[in-house]
């Protein structure tokens, strides 16, 4: 069968297409996706502005079509942080439905850590044992370990890249100068506070392979030597908790509209990548981490798995 996803994530309305069947390994058949910054379009009163709402449906409608026109057997339409988190999220989720005919699942964040957890698993198999999983997103961290296809533990918190660089760092709009050293240690700090509750759970827990997803440890990476996306799925990526300390020492010194000169960093996501180091850096620290391996599966695909789980063997 054709599955279609579509991932309204905090900052990209992703649409991936996968040709599968249960019990098979789920190749992408087609992917698009368009930057709406949904964490970033969030007013003063928590609502999703006029505009967000405005692009979202336009991008749920062209999602819609594609998906129609490629000839999907299902679409399977979700959303996460930014729009499980506005305070108008019933009203924009009607709107969305009555004027493209999709229906959006808001996930919960513990159901993202779940769903994501899921795809590593997959990913590295069996003989990883217990996993620890984290995704940096642009509305939120998920954080997950255990030994099964369902983690023991998993948790969200709102540290996102993209609402940690609106909120906290106060990225400056033109790009042209760097947030400042005492908006990164009041960051740096934010975040030990918001990892308090969960770093002696998840050690309860324990792991034998921690492992990374999510676009920016993915950048992060690549700013310390991995491979690029170019060498293919299957090339072996990892971020080491040194080499990212080295990312985070030049990077919060470099304006957000020059970071797109260093390799792998994306104009779209630049201005989010010192408060994705943060964080990043933070949770490898507090959890006593010293490298993480790359997956290239994360949500979208712990969301196909899910359902091609539910599919009557043929």
């Amino acid at each position: 069968m054709r599955l279609g996803v579509l991932d309204v994530g905090s900052n990209t309305v992703h649409l991936l297409l996968v040709d599968a069947h249960h019990g098979a390994h789920p190749w992408a058949a087609h992917s698009e996706k368009v930057v709406l910054r949904l964490a970033e379009q969030l007013g003063p009163d928590g609502a999703l502005t006029r505009a967000g709402a405005d692009a979202l449906v336009e991008a749920v409608g062209a999602a819609r079509a594609s998906a129609t026109a490629l000839a999907a057997d299902d679409l399977l339409a979700f959303a996460t942080s930014a729009v499980r988190d506005a305070t108008n999220a019933a009203e924009v989720l009607t709107r969305v439905r009555e004027e493209t005919g999709v229906r959006l699942e808001v996930l919960s964040g513990a159901d993202e850590a779940r769903a994501t957890f899921l795809a590593v698993r997959r990913w590295f198999g069996w003989s990883a044992g217990r996993l620890l999983a984290m995704d940096i997103g642009g509305g939120s961290l998920e954080l997950a370990a255990g030994i099964d296809e369902d983690p023991e533990v998993a948790v969200s918190l709102p540290l996102g890249a993209g609402r940690l660089s609106r909120d906290r760092l106060h990225v400056d709009p033109s790009g042209l100068t760097p947030p400042t050293a005492e908006a990164v240690e009041e960051l740096r700090e934010y975040v030990d506070a918001q990892l308090d509750p969960v770093v002696e759970k998840l050690a309860g827990v324990g792991w034998e392979r921690p492992v990374a997803t999510s676009k920016t440890f993915r950048t992060l990476a690549r700013l310390t030597g991995a491979a690029p996306s170019s060498a293919g799925l299957w090339a072996r990526r990892s971020l080491t908790r040194t080499g990212l300390r080295q990312v985070l020492g030049f990077v919060r010194h470099i304006p957000p509209a020059q970071l797109p000169e260093l390799e792998g960093v994306s104009a779209g996501r630049a201005h989010q990548l010192l408060a994705g180091a943060v964080v990043a850096e933070a949770v490898l620290r507090r959890l006593d981490v010293p490298a993480v391996d790359i997956c290239p599966w994360a949500l979208r695909e712990g969301v196909i798995l899910r359902r091609l789980d539910q599919l009557e063997p043929m």
